[in-house]
């Protein structure tokens, strides 16, 4: 309770950022980000689309992963009439889709570019039970499998242009604090909804996927605290009890080998 109210009045952490400053306040230490490519997913709208806005500001090279590519394109084409030299590459990505995801990055290695920084971003909220092409509930496909794939996928080159720029890397997960509100085994219930609606509560669901999301950036940090890469989690309430790990290493034995 202390923490969210810290946050709703926007008082500042360690960072010595807060919940009221803004994207260009927190880049203003960092104005020349010439020689970055950041990947953000859902940067047509919202958080998405602000942080894109401030990044190609700072001169990076932006490549917007996107379901909806006239949407990506429209918010491409609003951060050039502001920027113009701004450099902006516009790609399918639906990440509910375990194949679109490989694909995205088959594509992205294909074009050779570096990547530095992977922003985690995009999300839903399905109010009507829906289930993925890969058989997962959809909130859960979208909101952490296909980042977790996609994470996966991209760490090799993202650890290569570490090594070779001498710069850490950054990996951000956008969560939320309702994902304090799921309790419960978490592999049964993704596991109930993916196979029936009947069990199906949206705002569980969504808590489930945005808990995963933490739990995905615990683990890696751990796992990877020796490399090149730098993981952050944004999302209301910083303190968490991680006590669900069994979901991490349940799609980590599948998708993810030691």
């Amino acid at each position: 309770m202390l923490e969210t109210l810290k946050y709703l009045i926007g008082s500042t952490g360690v960072s010595g950022f807060g919940s009221k400053s803004t994207a260009e306040e927190v880049t203003e230490t960092c104005p020349d980000l010439r020689s970055i490519t950041a990947i953000i997913t859902g940067a047509t709208s919202g958080i998405g689309a602000e942080t894109a806005r401030v990044l190609a500001k700072r001169g990076a090279r932006l490549v917007l992963p996107a379901r909806n590519l006239k949407a990506a394109e429209e918010a491409k084409a609003r951060i050039v009439s502001e920027f113009p030299e701004s450099e902006i590459i516009v790609m399918a990505l639906d990440l509910s889709s375990l194949t679109s995801v490989r694909n995205f990055v088959s594509e992205l290695e294909s074009l050779n570019l570096p990547v530095n920084i992977l922003i985690n971003n995009a999300g839903k909220f399905a109010h009507e039970h829906a289930i993925s092409e890969d058989g997962i509930e959809m909130t859960f496909a979208t909101n952490y499998l296909g980042h977790f794939l996609l994470t996966k996928l991209l760490l090799n080159t993202m650890m290569k242009t570490a090594k070779q720029t001498g710069v850490p890397g950054r990996i951000v997960n956008v969560s939320s604090s309702i994902h304090g509100w799921f309790s419960g085994d978490m592999i049964r219930y993704i596991g109930q909804i993916s196979r029936s609606k009947s069990q199906y509560d949206a705002t569980r669901a969504y808590a489930l996927s945005k808990l995963a999301n933490v739990l995905h950036t615990k683990e890696l940090a751990q796992r990877l605290k020796v490399i090149l890469i730098i993981f952050f989690i944004i999302y209301l309430v910083i303190k968490v009890k991680f006590c669900c790990f069994p979901l991490f290493l349940y799609f980590a034995r599948k998708c993810w080998p030691c």
